[in-house]
This record gives structure tokens, sequence and C-alpha cells, in this order.
């Protein structure tokens, strides 16, 4: 191959011949120019400044013009000395590729001897048509060549059965294969390397500047080169050859073995010195040296399994030399695991009908287990009895190595390393079929980098890059462990949620947070390139429940969606569902009151009144309420759960407590309420966080309130979970005097085990069996046996609800110690409970 030293070329028209070869070079559905090489040659010439004007013409057509100056560059071009005679080249090959033989799916085609008489058609003008020839000739076989123009009527040939098979590259063949439907064999030759090429002493700087970029982008794994390579699904050169060719070789070598394995017993049974001797004797002599010296593994055992012969590439494999397997059993060359799949190969090789190559796992004498693609065949003497096992077998380390990186440029993205569009719709189909089957739902947010063109623009391509990497790292701290995060292209990103909430609003509201938290994270400003840089996302959601929709219809729901949120600006989210997008803006909005409402004096405390069976007031229970200056007074079940999703109920819980406390300050100045208690109540995230124990301490330092009148009111539900860790947390306020209540008792799951243990002060009867009490027997039996649970564990047992005197009668039957309800008072300011608890009993008494 010839490289020239001529100047580097400047910007200049370059013809180029295009002839149909998909997937590697042809005209598109539209009539453009497209393909691997295409899009590989566009590329240079955008960077150099070339004009590209394509050429069509047929194959032969098409080398006769570049041989006399018709066109300067031919792609596609598979270097042979014949070819390096007429053309010049660039020393890197563009792709690998070899020929492959397609058949009829009527025609049975297992080996080349099959091919006798056979009509095989391949392209005019192709090297393929001499070896292919050389190598039918070399097993005897003479099929019949019908050389065609081009690869599509070769192909339409087979179709119509006016040929029997077909011989065409492998990317071709793989393409159209499935469309005229033809079925591939294992008959693979003539691996060759392509290269784009020119007319001998013309453009050479063509040549010179392909080869810079070849050289360039096969060695940066980011490079357009890979990109395009994974966009197509070719082979990238270096890579292993593909599994089909293994097979093929290993076919052909197995019927070489056949002739060695031949040989060698007509050499041991034939006693006579004749001349059909001496030419057995030559043939041995010649297929042991080929064998000896092959790349691949073999061997030959007799009847017993014993080793008769091992080559040199079997030995060095199993880590020992040919003389020391000689004699042992062939089974034991596989790991005692895998022992038994071989020895049912073997068997079938046996009765004759293991024709396949199978893939068999051998264990080497240092323990290292590999697989190897195993081909066998048995050995006939001269009567026709089975004599020996022979094999051939490629070691597919390498293979399968190249498989694995193979996949990781199929599916997942190479700058981030995150899952590709290929992936994703994999996971989103994945995804959808199973909420048709489960229910359930998910959610799709379709992320895109606002500004991110100006930044690659200004900054460089290494900056946007280095951003991208951020970005997708950021995303994915922000996301479950089951949830996908991908990489569409560019600067777009999807995160696919599953298993949200079956209530549609919950599920908006889920997937609303987690698009808060990556927007948050987005938000933060990168450092890149030793300098501090800002870039801000625009986010579209698309909601999916049971399965409904297909992957396109949410990918362009998400789109849309996204495309909306930049409408509104940029730095926005977005939800596709207008409904839905309208439920969400209220909670935002709601959440963006509550977070005024903290900051100003929005919130207050109302205290309802708590009574022993006397009537005296003994305590109230502090009740959060919201005065909002244009929604009005907010009821505590329309913010509450905002709080709790947004993670406002820390801060929210902290207020409360806080003023509680400063309450119980006040409380102790004045004679008549000094002795009362005042319980708070503390949702499950807020006991749950790691620093509560300590707020609460802290709070109670700060104001001075006495612990022993602050009563905590926890639920069921916190004992679902860390037991262990909420009983700590309570004996360590209780030893501090703090009281705690179980509120809603009955509603939830308390284990009596657990709840002996829980440090607690007093049980709460929910009011939802309060209510029916006089009405349905069975909240009367549940009244009655948490009273009695109350009382044989020392607890005082409180009822809330009460609103009636005739639930008042019953509950004070049966031994209730206290009550909180209408009947005694509604939830009052702090003076207007001060002024009630004043009254005294008697106008209490006379309510009830």
């Amino acid at each position: 191959m010839l490289l020239c030293g001529a100047a580097l070329a400047q910007a200049r028209d370059v013809r180029v011949g295009l002839y149909a070869n998909e997937p590697k070079i042809f005209l598109d559905e539209a009539g453009q120019p497209a393909g691997i090489l295409v899009e590989l040659l566009q590329e240079m010439a955008r960077q150099e400044g070339w004009t590209l004007h394509f050429v069509p013409c047929e194959w032969q057509g098409c080398l006769d013009a570049l041989q006399a100056g018709s066109i300067d560059l031919m792609p596609d071009v598979a270097y042979s000395p014949e070819r390096d005679e007429k053309f010049d080249f660039h020393h890197t090959p563009v792709l690998h590729s070899w020929s492959q033989l397609y058949r009829h799916r009527d025609v049975p085609i297992a080996s080349v001897f099959d091919l006798a008489d056979r009509r095989v058609a391949l392209l005019q003008g192709s090297f393929q048509a001499g070896l292919f020839t050389e190598l039918t000739a070399s097993f005897g076989v003479r099929p019949k060549l019908l050389p065609v123009a081009t690869l599509d009527e070769a192909f339409q040939l087979v179709e119509q059965r006016q040929a029997d098979a077909v011989i065409a590259n492998h990317y071709f063949g793989n393409v159209h294969a499935p469309r005229y439907g033809l079925v591939e064999t294992t008959i693979v030759f003539q691996p060759a390397r392509l290269f784009f090429a020119t007319a001998q002493g013309r453009n050479a700087d063509l040549l010179i500047l392909i080869e810079r970029h070849l050289q360039d982008w096969q060695n940066r794994p980011q490079s357009v080169y890979f990109a395009v390579m994974k966009r197509w699904a070719a082979d990238v050169p270096q890579a292993a050859v593909p599994r089909r060719f293994w097979w093929g070789l290993a076919g052909v070598l197995g019927l070489l073995l056949l002739v060695a394995g031949l040989a060698l017993v007509l050499r041991r049974q034939v006693a006579a010195r004749t001349q059909h001797l001496q030419a057995a004797n030559e043939a041995v002599s010649r297929f042991k040296t080929i064998f000896d010296h092959a790349t691949f593994a073999a061997w030959i055992a007799n009847t017993d399994g014993t080793l008769d012969y091992v080559n040199a590439r079997c030995a060095e494999l199993l880590g020992q030399r040919p003389d020391e397997l000689l004699g042992q059993r062939f089974l034991e060359l596989y790991g005692p695991a895998r022992r038994a799949e071989a020895e049912a190969f073997w068997r079938s090789v046996r009765e004759g009908q293991g024709r396949e190559a199978r893939e068999l796992w051998h264990r080497a004498r240092d323990g290292r287990e590999f697989s190897m693609l195993v081909s066998g065949i048995l050995l006939r003497d001269v009567a026709g009895q089975p004599a020996q096992l022979a094999c051939t077998a490629v070691d597919l380390s390498e293979r399968k190595q190249a498989e694995a990186q193979i996949r990781q440029l199929a599916f997942y993205d190479a700058l981030t390393g995150l899952p590709n569009r290929r992936l994703l719709i994999d996971h989103l189909q994945h995804a959808l079929a199973a909420g048709a089957r489960h229910g359930g739902s998910g959610a799709l947010l379709f992320i895109d980098l606002d500004q991110f063109k100006t930044i690659n623009d200004t900054l460089g391509h290494d900056v946007g890059d280095q951003l991208l990497q951020e970005v997708a790292t950021r995303i994915q701290l922000q996301v479950r462990v089951g949830d996908t995060v991908a990489r569409l292209g560019g600067d777009e990103f999807i995160v696919l949620i599953e298993e949200l909430s079956e209530v549609p609003e919950i599920a908006a509201s889920q997937a609303e947070g987690v698009g808060r938290k990556i927007m948050a994270v987005l938000n933060r400003p990168y450092q890149l390139a030793g300098f501090e840089h800002h870039s801000t996302p625009s986010m579209g959601i698309a909601l999916f429940t049971q399965g409904q929709g297909t992957v396109d219809e949410l990918l362009k729901q998400a789109d849309l969606a996204m495309y909306q949120a930049k409408a509104a600006g940029r730095n926005a989210m977005r939800f596709f569902d207008p409904q839905m997008q309208a439920v969400v803006a209220e909670r935002a909005a709601l959440e963006s009151d509550l977070r005024t409402a903290m900051q100003g004096q929005q919130l207050f405390l109302r205290i309802q009144p708590q009574v022993d069976r006397s009537g005296a007031v003994i305590g109230g229970e502090a009740l959060l309420r919201w005065q909002h200056p244009r929604r009005g007074l907010v009821a505590p079940a329309d913010f509450i759960s905002v709080a709790e999703d947004s993670g406002l109920i820390h801060r929210l819980g902290q207020w409360v407590l806080e003023a509680a406390c400063q309450q119980l300050v006040s409380w102790a100045a004045q004679p008549a309420l000094q002795s009362l208690s005042l319980a708070v109540n503390v949702s499950v995230q807020q006991f749950r966080h790691p620093d509560f124990v300590p707020q609460v301490l802290e709070v109670l330092r700060r104001t001075g309130a006495a612990a022993s009148r602050l009563k905590l009111e926890i639920t069921e539900s916190l004992l679902m979970h860390n037991v262990e860790d909420v009983i700590a947390k309570m004996q360590t306020l209780r030893a501090q005097g703090v009281g705690f209540s179980l509120d809603d008792f009955g509603t939830g799951y308390s284990s009596l085990s657990y709840l002996k243990r829980l440090p607690l002060d007093e049980l709460k009867i929910d009011a939802s069996f309060v209510r029916d009490l006089l009405t349905d027997p069975n909240d009367a039996s549940i009244v009655s046996t948490i009273i009695a649970l109350g009382h044989s564990l020392n607890l005082m047992v409180v009822a809330e609800g009460v609103e009636t005197s005739e639930q008042r009668y019953v509950l004070d039957a049966g031994n209730c110690h206290a009550y909180q309800g209408y009947l005694f008072g509604q939830p009052l300011l702090p003076d207007e409970f001060a002024r009630f608890v004043a009254q005294g009993r008697t106008e209490i008494a006379a309510l009830g």
C-alpha cells in the first residue's frame, strides 16, 4: 500500500463512487447517500472543507471509473496485492469484513460438500469468485457460479429460486438475508480489510488526510468513529472475529482433521508397502505439520477414550506438553462440573448426531476454566467400524471479551456510561409490560440542558463533555437503584421511574419530587476546566399507569412537556397531562405558600382541652392551624401531606414544638395552668430524623419549658420499621421527663410485645371508634378492649372525638380515664383556653 508525501489537500471537490452495499454505503429511501463509510467520509469532509459529489455506479463500473480518473475516491475496497498494482490505499483499515454464503431456506447446505452442482450467485468483478472456486476445488466440489452486477440482484435470484445460494460480505448479508428470506450458513471465507482507494499516483493528499483521521478516531473511544460504528451496530477493527466465522472455521478444520485421522488409521492398518501407503504417509506428514503449528486446538482419541494425538495449541491452552497428555482420557480435559455436558456431546458424536459445534468449558492444569467452540467427528476404519474420535476447538476467551465490549458499545453511552436509547426502550417496554400485568404507575422524565450549544461553542467540546459527565453523575445520585437514567444523545437525558403509587395524584407528586431534586442538583455550579460554570435544565414529565401507552407515545409526551418547560422560560418543569399539571401546579403553589407562612405570622396553635372523668381540665393537645391571606383557613389535611412530600415537615414540626414549649413556659407563670400537660403530634419523618432527640432537648433547654409537662404523640405507623431505634429515642427523652402518647391506637399495627417495651404514658382511642360506639358492636368491643389493655399496662386511656353525652356515659361506664372532643371544647386560641380553664369544672360538667 502506498502513501505519497504530497502536500495536504485544501478545500476542494471530491468525486466519490457510490454503489449499493448496505449498511456500509448505499442510497437511502430519500435518494441520499447513507451508510457507515458515507458518514465517516462526510465528517472528514466537514473538517477538511471538501465538497463531496457522490457518483452512483455498479461495483465493477466504480472500479473502472476510479482507474480511469472519472472519480477521485472509492470506499469499501478490500485490499489485495492485485489491487495494489492498480490503486493506492491508506494504512489503517476502515473496517474488517469477511465473505459468507447465504442459502435459500428450502435448500439444505450444511458444508462445502453440499455445494456440488449448486447455483451460487456472486458479485461480478469481486475477488470472491476466485477464492471461492479455490475453496470448493480443494474439496473436490464444483458449484455453478452466476456473476451479477449488484448484490441486490444476487439476493433476488436466490429468493426467486433462480439460484440456490449467494455470496456476500457479512455486513450486507446480515441486513438483507432476512428481507429476502435467506438463511446464513457456516461457510465463511476471505477475511478482508476495507479501505478508501484512489487511482494509482493520484489524490495522495486525500489518503494522507483520511489516514490521519482514522488513526486519531480509532485511538479515542469517544470519537465520531465509534459513534458511527455503534449507530450502525458495525464491528470495530481489531475486534474479535464473530462466532459465525469460528463456526465456519471449526467446520473446515474438522473436515481437514477428518482427512488427517483417516490417514493415521490407514497407516496403522494397511500392511503392504504400496504406493497408496506412501501417499497416505505423505498426507499424514503434511497434515501433522499443519496441525502441529495450527492456532486451533486438536486431538484424536481411541475408542477407549485415551488420547492418541494432541497438537501443540491444545497442550498450550491446557498448560501441559503434548506428550504429557497422550494416554490420558479426553474427558479429563473438562472441569468436573462441566464433564456431564461434554460426555453427552461426545456420546452424540459417537451416535452420528453431533454435527453442530458446541461450546464446552475446559480446565487447564492450574485450575483455570475457559470456553472453546468444539467440533467432533467419528473416524471409521476401512471396514466401516468406529475407530477414533477427532476434535478441533477454538478458544473463545477473546471473543467473549469482545462480546462484552460490543455489548457495552451497543447498549451504553460511551461518554457517560449511561444506558443509551436502545437499552432505555428495552427497560421502558418491560416497565409497560409489568404495569399491564400487575398494575402500578411510572413516570418518564425528559431532561434537556438549557443553552448547552453555547457552552460547547464557546468553551469547546471537551468542556461540554465534562459537563455531560457531571450531569449524568448528579442525576444518578438522585434516583433509586432500580430506576433507569439514560442518555438519548447530545444534551438529552431520560429518567425512568417505576413502582409509583396507583393513585394518579400521588404518583404525580412522587414524580414531581424526584424531578425537583434533579432540578436542584443540576442548578448547582459546575467546576469545569478549573473554572466555575452554571447550567440549568428544562424537564418534561409523562406519567403512565397499568401499562397504558406505547414507548413512542411516552417519549413524545415527555418531549412535548419538556418543550413546554422551555417555552415557559427554561429552568422549569412541566407535566404532559394538563389536568395533572394543574394538580402539580396547585401543590407547588401550596408548598411555596407554606414556606412563606413559616417565615411570617400565618401559622398559629389552637389547643383542644383534655378532661378527666370528673370534668377537670388535665391538659390539652396543640393543633397547628394556617391562616392564609388569600386562601383563608387552610385545613391541616390539605397542607400536612405537602409538607411531608416536600421535606418541610421537619421544619414545620420544629416550629410546632417550639411554639408548644413557649406555651408551657407561659402556663408555668399562671397557677391555674402550671400543672397542665400539653401534647404535640410528631410525624414519622420528624421522629426518624437522626437529630430528633437533640432537637427536642435543645428546644426544652432554650425555652426553659418543663419536660414533664410536654407529651409527644406518636402513631402506630412509626412502629412498622426499626422498632429498636424508636424505643431507644423514646427512652432517652423519657429519662429527661418527656411523656409519650400512642395516638389513633387501634387503626394501625402494634405488636403487644413491642407495646409492653415502649415507655408510654398514654393510649388514645381513635375518634373513628368513638363515633360509632353506640351503633356498631365491633367498635364498642374494640373500645372496651383498648381500655382494658390500658389498665393492664398501667397506661392512661384518652378517648378522642367525644361529641355526645351518650358517648361519654358509655366510656365512663367502661372506666375510660379521660376525654377529648367537641363535647368538652373545640380547639381554642391560647387566651381562650386559659379563660376556659379558669371557668372550672362546673361548666364543663354541665356540658356533660
